[in-house]
Formats: structure tokens, C-alpha cells, sequence
């Protein structure tokens, strides 16, 4: 039994889920969106509250239940209020800049490397911090880690992108003689 499956998720006032056809579409203020669901697990709306049971038993059919649940709750909670993923670039020499719908990026390569920017992700650069932000979770977190795995921090002095909460192990350097 999925526990998460069997949570029953509340839709806030100004939020607005239809099912049709497979697919579920979440209007908010802060705009829209829309997920293919397989036919395995069954949504049910009633009124303000949203639920998941699945159609079959099988190990396939519970652990979509779950999943689906999950996409449903970060789908109203992203329409709601957008998720943001910061990243932030040490290192001497390293820049960053938005140009259009690129991110044009100088890590330390002998040539720049330019990232074509999602339509849905929101890119804001601050003084080495760099800002994702989107209502879709999935596209705001896949794109941060494309870009981080661009120049992972390295352990000696930590150059790179890492998270902002993230906290990089250091390693002790050649001592001297």
C-alpha cells in the first residue's frame, strides 16, 4: 500500500483540476499545467479534494499510485507558487550570462559553452548566483542539474556549481616538504 497514494490532497480556492481523456490539467494563478496520465490508476475529484486508487493490483499499478499522486500535489502547488532552484559558481574566471534563450557560460573550457534555456524556466544571474525558476518541478530541477553537471565542484577548492544549500567536502592538499 502506497502511503503516499492514499493521501488525499486539498485544492486551494483559485485553483482550478480537470481530468479528461487521461490527462490532468491544473489552472492556477500563476498558470497552467498539463500531465499525460496512463489509464492504470484512477483519479478521483470530488469538490476540493483529490485522490488516487489504482485500477490494478499489480507492482506496476501501486507504484504509479504513488507517483501519480506526487505529480498531482507538486503540479497545485507549483501553479500556486513557483519553484525556484539556485545555483552558485566559484572560481576565478567563471561567468555566466543570458542571452535570449541562452545561457552563455565561461567554466575554465578553451571554448564557451552555450545551454539553450527551457521555455518554462526562468533564468536570473546576481553576482555569481544563479536563479531557476518555474511552476513545472520537473523542468526547473532537471535543468539545474544539467547546468551543475556542466563543472561539478571539484574537493580541493571547491570551484564549480553547487547548490545553495549544498556543503562541499574539502580535501586536504599536497602538504609541503
Amino acid at each position: 500500500m502506497s502511503r503516499i497514494g492514499k493521501q488525499i490532497t486539498t485544492i486551494p480556492a483559485g485553483t482550478t483540476v480537470s481530468f479528461t481523456d487521461g490527462v490532468l490539467t491544473v489552472k492556477g494563478p500563476k498558470g497552467e499545467l498539463t500531465k499525460k496520465f496512463l489509464p492504470i490508476v484512477e483519479v478521483v475529484l470530488e469538490g476540493s479534494e483529490l485522490s488516487f486508487k489504482p485500477k490494478q493490483n499489480d507492482a506496476f499499478g501501486r507504484s504509479l499510485w504513488g507517483t501519480y499522486s506526487s505529480h498531482a500535489k507538486n503540479m497545485i502547488a507549483g501553479v500556486n507558487t513557483p519553484y525556484v532552484k539556485k545555483l552558485i559558481l566559484e572560481g576565478v574566471g567563471y561567468k555566466g550570462e543570458v542571452a535570449g534563450n541562452m545561457l552563455k557560460l565561461a567554466l575554465g573550457f578553451s571554448h564557451p559553452v552555450n545551454v539553450e534555456i527551457p521555455t518554462e524556466v526562468a533564468v536570473i544571474i546576481e553576482k555569481g548566483v544563479y536563479t531557476f525558476t518555474s511552476i513545472d518541478k520537473e523542468a526547473v530541477g532537471s535543468f539545474a542539474a544539467k547546468i551543475r553537471s556542466l563543472k561539478k565542484p571539484e574537493p580541493y577548492k571547491g570551484k564549480g556549481f553547487r547548490y545553495d544549500d549544498e556543503i562541499i567536502k574539502r580535501k586536504q592538499g599536497k602538504k609541503a616538504a
